[in-house]
């Protein structure tokens, strides 16, 4: 696990993103079982109550649930995980929108790029599929 962090952020704020791309990335699975606190704490390497919070603000947005003596579980509610999928969506591109428009660009010159960039990969994924 990955367990460098920002110094400008809460640990546990990051390890909770961290946990929830898992998620949305199928690592882990709706209704799968979560990482004992203890497991989690040494992949991580942060103290037990640091996870514990993670864990306890996972549940409270209702993204896992607990399961009296087996642990903890990702929700198995479809709607909670597309509402995460639209927050976390909408959050990189709030960072990367801000970032841009910090080095002034604008949004029609960001959404020229993002084709630009878009196509352009398109472009080279079929060059390299056609095996040229």
């Amino acid at each position: 696990m990955d367990h460098i962090f920002d110094q400008n952020q809460p640990i546990y704020l990051q390890i909770i993103q961290r946990m929830y791309a898992k998620i949305l990335r199928g690592e882990y699975q709706p209704g799968e079982k979560l990482p004992s606190v203890i497991e989690a704490a040494m992949g991580y390497k942060v103290n037990h109550n640091t996870i514990a919070r993670v864990y306890s603000e996972m549940v409270r947005s209702g993204v896992a649930v607990i399961r009296r003596g087996e642990g903890t579980f990702v929700t198995e509610d479809q709607s909670v995980l597309d509402a995460l999928h639209i927050t976390m969506r909408r959050a990189q591109l709030e960072t990367f929108l801000t970032e841009m428009h910090r080095l002034g660009y604008s949004n029609s010159e960001i959404l020229q790029a993002l084709e630009e960039y878009v196509h352009g990969n398109e472009a080279d994924l079929n060059y390299k599929e056609l095996g040229q």
